[in-house]
């Protein structure tokens, strides 16, 4: 063999080895900006935080950083989710925060877009739509009660057979919706036991409940059969959950996993704040409830 031959062995052999440590220190690199390695609570995030980036550049990071999915997000978002594996894991129902289920008036639009919204999410393999009590307009607690069932049971046989859940949220009428009525977990689990299905459950918000009733994780304990899903903010402010806010986050996500584990909760964490350092808050979060 010419001592040509020989260079040219030797700078491929090095070529090969150069290139094999920059995918391993690739792959490194990678792990080590994963934010999620637990993975005892199945955490995703809001878009609406996030709108100033391209859906692309949105779903890489969720990707990066570990998420299962995305939430509140309509059907132009979902071939970007789908795109890269992820799943939107709220989306619309039916109803707004101030002309919810508990009008009558609506109740025929808002059927219709209830059959609407559950067969798209059914179609797409989303587990979740959202829906909401709506303001008071004067109505005590048992008229809002008869009000939202009415409308309920009609949608709720459609949500069974295709294995969607409608999720009422709970929303605190002290500071930023005023008149809510689905604003106490009492009232909320009152109505999931009315309709009886497997199928309506409770969007636990624990930023909103904080501020209504606190005592956050026996509430959560005593009602987990209620609850199908979570969102997470800092409070007050609804921002970061940093060292600012009240909430003791890792132990709220600890009571959570273990509920998960016992087999009483399968849903998911979805993070909604103002993030006061960008993407830099949204790791932190997810390290955070990574318990």
């Amino acid at each position: 063999m010419s001592e040509t031959s020989n260079v040219n062995r030797r700078g491929v052999i090095k070529q090969f080895f150069v290139g094999t440590s920059i995918l391993l220190m690739g792959s490194k690199v990678r792990a080590q900006t994963r934010a999620v390695k637990n993975d005892r609570i199945k955490q995703c995030v809001t878009r609406g935080g996030w709108n100033k980036y391209s859906w692309d550049d949105f779903c890489k990071k969720c990707v990066e950083l570990g998420l299962h999915g995305v939430d509140l997000v309509g059907p132009d978002g979902w071939p970007h989710l789908k795109k890269y594996g992820l799943i939107a894991t709220m989306v619309p129902g039916a109803g707004s925060i101030v002309y919810g289920l508990n009008q009558i008036e609506n109740h025929d639009k808002l059927a219709e877009d209830f059959k609407k919204n559950i067969k798209a999410a059914a179609d797409n393999g989303w587990p979740n739509v959202i829906t909401f009590s709506g303001s008071r307009w004067g109505m005590s607690d048992e008229e809002a009660h008869e009000n939202c069932h009415l409308l309920i049971k009609k949608v709720i046989r459609m949500a069974e057979d295709r294995n969607v859940t409608i999720c009422m949220e709970l929303l605190n009428s002290k500071i930023d919706h005023p008149g809510y009525v689905c604003d106490n977990t009492k009232w909320g689990a009152e109505m999931v036991r009315r309709v009886d299905s497997p199928n309506f459950k409770l969007l636990y918000d624990i930023y909103h409940m904080q501020i209504m009733e606190g005592d956050v994780i026996r509430t959560i304990r005593r009602n987990i059969d209620c609850l199908a899903h979570f969102h997470t903010a800092g409070n007050p402010g609804r921002k970061d959950l940093d060292d600012d806010q009240e909430l003791n986050y890792r132990g709220i996500m600890r009571a959570i996993a273990k509920l998960t584990e016992e087999g009483k909760f399968h849903g998911y964490v979805a993070h909604e704040f103002g993030a006061k350092h960008d993407w830099e808050s949204l790791r932190q979060a997810v390290e955070l409830c990574d318990v």
